[in-house]
């Protein structure tokens, strides 16, 4: 698979581990139903610390996730109302696939 996975990290609020998971798994649910340039999105919990989030998303480009996604109105509604469950913002990360391993 050719482009760029991106790896998103979110912490909950202790008391809000609930919503968190409902509030990003329906914006995954928004993402992949109104951005086709979204090739998948996983969203992993950790078994150890229930607060913690990761998601591995799969888009053609960092620019295209910087860019259009970023700027979808779904998006920035999350950003805005995230800080009811989450502890901070999350940390991005942009990987590439390493042939022949």
């Amino acid at each position: 698979m050719s482009g760029t996975v991106v790896v998103v990290s979110y912490r909950s609020l202790p008391e809000q581990t609930d919503t968190a998971r409902r509030e990003i798994g329906s914006l995954i649910a928004t993402v992949q139903a109104t951005e086709p340039d979204c090739g998948g999105i996983t969203m992993l919990q950790d078994t150890n610390d229930p607060t913690r989030f990761t998601l591995i998303e799969h888009w053609p480009s960092q620019e295209i996730f910087l860019g259009p996604h970023m700027q979808q109105p779904h998006i920035q509604s999350f950003i805005q109302s995230a800080g009811a469950f989450l502890a901070g913002p999350p940390e991005i990360s942009f990987w590439h696939p390493v042939g022949g391993a």
